[in-house]
């Protein structure tokens, strides 16, 4: 396991030193946060030289129920005009909907109130993090540290990929999966965070989607081809036994009266090369039959520079989840409840008469 490995590398001495970018009260008071106003960016790191950020912690004060869409994180290396970065920033930290789920992975997680990161994140000339608020609320407090090592060079540059992640989505069609990630390059794809909302309460058909991954121009059927969506994410059964949180893969919502699944996989021990490019796709349905459904995803991978223009980023309006679905769909719930009830009082008659 690579924490194992981490563990047996701990003795070691290093060679760089540490450093931290944070919101720490610069009069020497105790307000150690930033405020950011409607519209307004703020960046949280702009550092000079070469380095590694090794982990990124943050937490959000803001009355907006949709700030964690509305807040976009974006991170750009060595330079860049164009981010390696961008997403919503709890979906970058592995939830979606805008909703906040205590669960700690590995690599990332949201903890208690807090959100970290610890996937690295290598650069040979420079960094720069920042956060835009495209809310209408001002964020009052957004506390965050970002601790980095230094280097004098960073070793073996050429064959070191610079991290990337970005959010995606759309309302699925039919004939077509949804992409997760589309890039250009040379690199490997380390994971991602899905979420899902079918149109129907009670159902998880959406699920019966298989991941498709293609590498350098493959042609259908793809080296990578899975058997459901909950088998990619380890799994099973539509996620019979609920939530959970491993150190790779997980469950953070599953949520049958709104049809709703977040999951998340990480491909630590696995991760996926590509020397041109990558696709990573997955089904909606057993053969794309569940149209309509809304899709967003981040996915996470590290590749050489320059990367290929990930297009226009979706406006705030876009990016809100569709919290409309229980009053559009009340009468369906309510049938559904109802049948649901049924079922068990045939079961439980079914049983007294065996009795």
């Amino acid at each position: 396991m690579a924490a194992m490995k981490m563990l047996d590398n701990l003795p070691n001495l290093k060679d760089f030193r540490t450093a931290q970018e944070s919101s720490f009260d610069r009069t020497g008071g105790n307000d150690d946060f930033v405020v950011i106003e409607a519209g307004d960016r703020a960046t949280l790191a702009d550092i000079k030289g070469a380095g590694c950020v090794a982990r990124i912690w943050v937490t959000i004060a803001c009355p907006d129920l949709y700030i964690l869409r509305r807040c976009v994180l974006r991170m750009y290396w060595d330079g860049e005009d164009q981010p390696s970065v961008e997403a919503p920033i709890g979906d970058f930290f592995g939830v979606g909907f805008s909703e906040y789920r205590h669960f700690t992975a590995l690599p990332i997680g949201m903890s208690s109130g807090g959100y970290y990161c610890y996937l690295p994140m290598p650069f040979s000339k420079s960094a720069r993090i920042e956060v835009e608020n495209q809310s209408e609320k001002k964020i009052s407090a957004f506390y965050y540290n970002i601790t980095y090592h230094r280097f004098d060079k960073l070793d073996n540059d050429a064959q070191t990929g610079r991290f990337h992640a970005r959010w995606r989505h759309e309302k699925t069609m039919p004939g077509s999966n949804y992409t997760i990630l589309e890039a250009t390059g040379a690199g490997h794809y380390v994971g991602c965070n899905l979420n899902m909302q079918g149109r129907k309460p009670f159902s998880f058909w959406f699920l019966e989607g298989d991941e498709m991954i293609y590498v350098d121009g493959e042609q259908h059927p793809p080296a990578i081809h899975g058997t459901g969506t909950e088998d990619y994410f380890n799994g099973g059964w539509y996620f019979s036994n609920g939530v959970f949180a491993a150190p790779y893969h997980g469950l953070t919502i599953k949520d049958p009266v709104r049809s709703r699944i977040s999951a998340y996989r990480f491909h630590i021990e696995d991760p996926i090369p590509f020397k041109k490019n990558i696709r990573a796709t997955i089904e909606h349905g057993g053969i794309n039959d569940a149209p309509g459904s809304d899709y967003s995803s981040t996915a996470y991978w590290y590749q050489t520079e320059p990367h290929h223009s990930m297009g226009i980023f979706p406006p705030a309006a876009d990016r809100i989840p569709d919290d409309g679905f229980l009053l559009k769909n009340a009468k369906n719930i309510a049938t559904d409840i109802l049948e649901v009830g049924f079922n068990i009082g045939e079961q439980i008659r079914n049983l007294t008469k065996k009795a």
